[in-house]
């Protein structure tokens, strides 16, 4: 079976195989691809078990899997992450307009792996193909809440490895929540040394310091996969107002949460203490963010009146701008004075009236999916299930796959959708196993939505794709949960 996750643009199989064993090698075109093809090697290594090594030119592998930027490249459209991957008895060839493409088609190249048939065999290989490709969506991300319970670099890392597997290239990472601030600020350096040390059931918390949010960065950046940091205003504030009590109208500083529960905190527009606050937080952000999103958050702020709210994200947005960003926001900001090129996240099915959305994108904004019936993969996956939440419904695999962005908002122009974005909360998730196992398969049918083109999209075909990709997974050790609704 040729199985590719997700489904490709086209595929044709042909006659005849690769053979990854003996002479093989990863071949840049130039110093441009050179990077790409360091990371190809160590992928490609890793998936047939034999060493594919990097060498200096095509004569220097007598089969050679070459990494080719082709300006002209047009046979996918017009998308800068588009590639083609041949693939013959003879060697590679890879070619897209940009190193990142180049990247998705050494993804495919890797699952198309077929491992030896037994330990020491030397029959690794890869079936003969011509695979053209592109996205539907330019915005196929993860947010991950890293607030309620914290997962540092190594898990992040791991979580991006999974991202660029299947060709998702935003991680949107929630960094602040009432049970913990979890980003270094320079300018406001006790948020993190007095509020990262605790999360939800008390655990120890922890945060990212500036090289660590370098680092990941840098990881991530390798890997064509842009982070999106978020801090969440004017609600979801305690980790702030616990540190501050000039954040709070009585000027007491607030008790340390380790609760799951939403809503109850907030800040005041009219304090003194709280623009200052909100400069010096968001721009810190902005300076040691290299992509060009800043998240605001605005979510869930239950008791707050609506003409505060709005001023509150009117005031967010021009601080964002003013250090070079674009914005970010939940969808509730649909309900204040949207700017132009803000991006709103819609997530609570719940809320029937459409029309904020509507106006918001003809003021300009993009809507960024992530129905939380879809691609909150926090949820259960079925009532008994141990981990996660319900407040959204069960979402079992097939809730994960079976949707149509298109018809999420209705009356929704195509054009004014920005992507689609999964999301994992973490208030019952305190290991990385249990990150991973609430993550996949679903994050596989959520990435299928993202890239694939409608008409391209089979649940039964996935299902049987799933299925050996989990081959992977097994090899690798990560957890997944074997819904019942795949035969593995």
């Amino acid at each position: 079976m040729v199985s590719i996750l997700p489904q490709p643009l086209s595929l044709s199989v042909g006659d005849g195989v690769f053979r990854l064993d003996g002479d093989v090698a990863v071949v840049p075109e130039s110093t441009s691809t050179a990077e790409v093809a360091e990371l190809a090697a160590a992928l490609l290594t890793a998936a047939a078990g034999t060493p594919v090594p990097v060498a200096a030119a095509p004569s220097a592998a007598a089969s050679p899997i070459e990494l080719r930027l082709d300006t002209a490249e047009g046979a996918v459209g017009s998308s800068p992450e588009a590639y083609t991957l041949t693939v013959t008895s003879d060697g590679v060839l890879a070619t897209a307009t940009t190193p990142a493409g180049l990247l998705h088609a050494v993804q495919t190249l890797c699952q198309l792996v077929v491992p030896a048939s037994t330990p020491g065999a030397t029959d690794v290989h890869v079936p003969a193909v011509v695979v053209h490709d592109a996205p539907r969506f330019a915005w196929r991300g993860l947010s991950v809440d890293i607030a309620r319970n914290f997962f540092g670099v190594p898990e992040l890392m791991a979580v991006i490895d999974v991202l660029s597997a299947y060709k998702l290239n935003v991680l949107h990472l929630h960094l602040t929540d009432d049970q913990g601030w979890r980003i270094e600020s320079p300018s406001r350096p006790e948020l993190a040394k007095l509020s990262s040390d605790s999360e939800v059931g008390g655990g120890p918390g922890g945060y990212l310091s500036l090289a660590d949010f370098r680092a990941l960065q840098d990881y991530a950046a390798q890997r064509f996969v842009r982070v999106v940091p978020e801090i969440d205003v004017p609600g979801h504030i305690n980790a702030a107002t616990h540190v501050y009590g000039e954040l709070m109208p009585d000027g007491k500083p607030t008790d340390v949460y380790a609760g799951i529960e939403v809503g109850f905190s907030k800040l005041t527009y009219d304090l003194p203490a709280t623009e200052p606050f909100l400069r010096d937080v968001f721009s810190d952000l902005a300076h040691a963010t290299d992509g060009e999103y800043v998240h605001i958050g605005g979510d869930e702020v239950l008791t707050m009146e609506a003409d505060e709210f709005a001023r509150f994200m009117d005031l967010c947005q021009q601080i964002v701008h003013d250090a070079g960003k674009k914005v970010v926001a939940w969808q509730e900001i649909a309900h204040a004075e949207v700017r132009p090129g803000t991006v709103v996240q819609f997530w609570d099915v719940h809320k029937k009236d459409v029309r904020p959305f509507l106006e918001a994108a003809e003021k300009g904004a993009t809507l960024l999916l992530s129905p939380g019936n879809r691609a909150y993969l926090d949820m259960k996956y079925t009532a008994e299930h141990p981990l996660g939440l319900e407040w959204a419904g069960l979402v079992e695999l097939r809730d994960s796959y079976d949707w149509e962005p298109e018809e999420v908002i209705p009356g929704l122009r195509a054009e004014a959708i920005e992507g689609v974005e999964a999301a994992v909360w973490t208030e019952t998730l305190t290991t990385l196993d249990d990150l991973f196992s609430m993550l996949l398969p679903r994050l596989a049918a959520v990435a299928e939505v993202a890239w694939t083109a409608a008409d391209r999209k089979d649940w039964d075909d996935f299902r049987a794709r799933v299925a050996a990709e989990a081959v992977r997974w097994r090899r690798d050790g990560v957890s997944y949960h074997p819904t019942p609704q795949v035969a593995w």
